[in-house]
């Protein structure tokens, strides 16, 4: 093994010593500077593109685009000057290529399906392991070696026989069946969600929600079918698993049903304001098992979606976003109504976020016990940007004006009744 392997050395240092290794070069250096022109002409033309897109990406460098290019460019070169040249260094550039498009390809295609994260950092690290190792073995000549001693480790499986061999080309079948199944659906969701608000937003978030687990189920099925499972043998399985869902996964079930059940009627849509549980905010995700609600104190509640179906939800913004909110002022007796009534409506109406349709009013609520009771009400049409914020600056602007005009806001007042009581009389002698 050590002779072949050093004659195969001999012959690329040979090969690569050339003087057409340098006209190799400059063809795939015009490669590399027309692919990156093409794809920059074509990212230009969707100007309103995402930056975090699998086939442009952030740079024009950065998506599946470019390399795809370079690679079929490369390609055609190496088929072109196949004819006149003695090859060395195409022989080298298309399995880095070919290895650059896989390990991007996965990448991007994990990252705009399930963002960041450590699994997927994993994954991402995998595939390069992978890719650079199946290159250095193409490169080496040692691939086909390596495939048949692998294909000697056999062992039977009922009727089967099982191979490393097998178990590897199936693996990596399945790995990119997924990967175009996931390519496809982060590519349905980004075309859905874009410019989507509102009811719209969570209409579209349903059905890439439906696309994307019909793409993985569908794929998983090729996937399996890649391996060499029958699937007919899935049967048992699926009556299994049906029967686990109905006894011992009633709950998660529940929650995948209701959250679809959500997203179909919009009953409650992304950016609603809610009240669930004495927890109010506002509805940032919905997912296909939970609601996420964030409040104006920054917290956020996750909500199982079985919650939100059976449990009594206030939605501020259903039919209209407008929310009505009052505040309660007490004066002396002896104030003239009709002037704290005017700096009341003052108060509310100095504040942009009141709504002057539906316009505040002012209602004498009661006759209190220490003075008269007031009721300022007012409209505003952004509850999610807070509620005790703006009711504070109203009652500091009626504080204020209140004082300005001397009007008395009054203390309880108790009357204390004295009663004078007889001294007992003197005992008689």
């Amino acid at each position: 093994m050590s002779e072949p392997a050093f004659a195969d050395l001999q012959s690329w240092l040979t090969a690569l010593s050339q003087t057409s290794v340098l006209m190799e070069l400059a063809v795939l250096l015009a490669c590399g500077l027309l692919a990156w022109l093409l794809a920059r002409l074509v990212s230009r033309a969707f100007v309103e593109r995402d930056f975090n897109s699998i086939m442009f990406g952030r740079r024009v460098v950065d998506g599946v685009l470019f390399p795809a290019l370079l690679l079929c460019f490369a390609y055609a070169a190496r088929q072109l000057l196949a004819h006149s040249v003695h090859l060395a260094l195409f022989k080298l550039a298309i399995p880095v290529l070919i290895s650059l498009l896989v390990i991007r390809l996965g990448v991007k295609v994990l990252q705009a399906a399930f963002g960041a994260s450590p699994a997927v950092r994993l994954l991402e690290r995998s595939i390069s392991w992978i890719a650079w190792l199946a290159m250095v073995l193409w490169v080496s000549g040692l691939l086909p070696l390596v495939m048949e001693e692998l294909d000697q480790i056999s062992w039977k499986v009922g009727g089967a026989t099982l191979s490393v061999r097998k178990i590897i080309e199936g693996t990596l079948t399945a790995g990119l069946v997924l990967i175009i199944s996931l390519w496809i659906s982060s590519a349905i969701e980004a075309k859905l969600l874009r410019k989507a608000t509102g009811g719209e937003l969570s209409l579209r978030k349903a059905f890439s929600n439906a696309a994307r687990a019909l793409l993985m189920f569908v794929g998983l099925l090729l996937a399996l079918s890649a391996v060499g499972i029958d699937l007919t043998a899935l049967s048992v399985l699926g009556g299994a698993i049906g029967v686990g869902i109905g006894f011992g996964l009633q709950k998660l079930a529940a929650n995948y049903v209701s959250g679809f059940v959500i997203l179909a009627e919009r009953s409650m849509r992304i950016g609603d304001s809610v009240t669930v549980d004495n927890f109010s905010g506002v509805i940032t995700e919905i997912n296909a098992r939970y609601t996420v609600i964030r409040s104006l104190s920054g917290r956020e509640s996750i909500v199982p979606n079985e919650m939100l179906i059976t449990n009594r939800v206030e939605n501020l913004s259903l039919a209209d976003p407008k929310v009505w909110q009052f505040t309660n002022v007490s004066v002396g007796y002896d104030s003239d109504v009709d002037l704290v009534s005017r700096l009341l409506l003052m108060a509310a109406t100095a504040q942009t976020r009141v709504l002057v349709d539906p316009a505040p009013s002012v209602v004498l609520l009661a006759f209190g016990a220490d003075g008269l009771e007031f009721r300022l009400g007012y409209w505003i049409g952004d509850p999610e940007n807070g509620s005790d914020n703006l009711r504070s600056l109203i009652n500091l602007d009626i504080l204020r004006m209140l004082r300005e005009h001397q009007i008395e806001i009054p203390y309880p007042q108790r009357v204390v009744h004295q009663r004078l009581v007889a001294p007992p009389a003197a005992p008689q002698q």
